[in-house]
């Protein structure tokens, strides 16, 4: 650069030379050329600050957000369905499966819960009113259907009135039942006055048996005693056997043997025929069918009844029910034998065995006591 002659002419006086005065220039030039490209820099470096400041306070404002949406505009801002989605249609069949088979389980389970429970109440025997429980002889528990063809007892049960063991039956406010003492040789003596006494009405006397094991017919050791005592005293009498007949031609034995003792007395009331198992031992009716049982029943009972004698059977409920067929003895009397408060017997019964400790003034001990519905001494 060549600066104009006026230039060094007016300069001469100064002392400076142009080799001076070009350093100078220079010198000026490179620090003005300094200064602008600092200031250049500077506002480029500024632009960005603004935009990072802006970036990321846009960024902390954008993660707020999505930290706590607002579920309100989400839900309901948005005009979209389930089915403006495509991913619906992604495995449509298997989720309808799934939901299905879900659905079946829970019927099935829902199902399963509610139908036991519906059966044991339509169906339980104990409330249906169509079974009667019986114990069998090895203590096993059975319902048992109870037939709609055999006469069942009217009895009112709340009208029983228990009184110093002596079993009392009333309607209307009057005692319209008899009881009555059941007397063997276990017995031993017996003052019958003073039973008489004590509320008894009638007495069933053991008249004989026949051994469960030899089959022999054994008159009871006091029958003539206690059946001639009884009857001077007053009392109502009745006799009952103990049979263990095999056969028809045996029950035919036994009540010609019963009639034979009974010639000579007068009794009022039934004479009761009792079959049973043996406690603890093999009697000898034990292979008998339920039909043998209950064909030597009734010859046994026909016999009696022929000579002019009132019949009935003696047997507790299972006998009576699991043992012979009643629908074939429906003609006779129950005297039913069972040991609680009130029978639960469903069918039929004129006499009721319901003590078997009971006590009384007039025996010693203790003695079997029933009720009697009927006056067999009126009958």
């Amino acid at each position: 650069m060549r600066l104009p002659e006026e230039y060094y002419e007016e300069n001469k006086g100064s002392g400076m030379t142009p080799t001076i005065l070009s350093a100078v220039v220079a010198v000026t030039l490179f620090v003005g050329a300094i200064l602008v490209m600092v200031l250049m820099m500077n506002n480029r470096k500024e632009p960005s600050k603004q935009v990072v400041k802006e970036s990321v306070e846009a960024t902390v404002e954008a993660s707020r957000g999505e930290e706590y949406p607002d579920t309100d505009k989400l839900v309901s801002g948005s005009t979209l369905s389930p089915e403006d989605f495509d991913f619906w249609d992604k495995y449509p069949e298997e989720n309808a499966s799934r939901e299905s088979s879900a659905s079946d389980k829970e019927s099935n389970t829902a199902a399963s819960e509610e139908k036991p429970t519906e059966v044991v109440t339509e169906n339980d025997p104990a409330t249906d009113g169509k079974h009667t429980l019986v114990v069998n002889r090895d203590g096993k528990e059975e319902w048992v259907l109870i037939s709609p063809y055999l006469p069942k007892h009217e009895y009112d049960f709340t009208k029983l009135v228990c009184q110093s063991d002596l079993m009392k039956y009333y309607e209307d406010g009057r005692q319209v039942s008899y009881v009555g003492a059941t007397i063997s040789k276990h017995q031993d003596y017996v003052d019958y006055v003073q039973l008489k006494k004590s509320g008894i009405d009638y007495v069933m006397i053991r008249v004989g048996a026949r051994g469960y094991g030899s089959g022999q017919l054994v008159e009871d050791e006091n029958f003539s005693d206690n059946i001639k005592r009884a009857t001077d005293a007053g009392l109502q009498v009745g006799v009952y056997f103990t049979s263990q007949a095999i056969t028809v031609e045996e029950a035919v034995e036994e009540t010609q043997f019963i009639i034979e003792k009974l010639e000579d007395y007068k009794i009022t009331y039934p004479v009761a025929f009792d079959m049973g198992f043996v406690e603890n031992d093999t009697a000898r009716i034990e292979d008998l069918t339920k039909t043998e049982r209950t064909e030597i029943t009734k010859t046994f009972l026909d016999n009696i009844a022929a000579a002019g004698y009132k019949t009935m059977i003696r047997a507790d409920k299972e006998w009576l029910i699991k043992e012979i067929d009643m629908s074939k003895l429906t003609a006779y009397d129950v005297w039913l034998e069972q040991y609680q408060d009130v029978p639960d017997y469903p069918y039929r019964f004129t006499m009721w065995h319901y003590n078997d400790a009971g006590t009384v003034e007039g025996i010693v001990g203790y003695t079997d006591l029933s009720i009697s519905f009927i006056d067999y001494s009126e009958k």
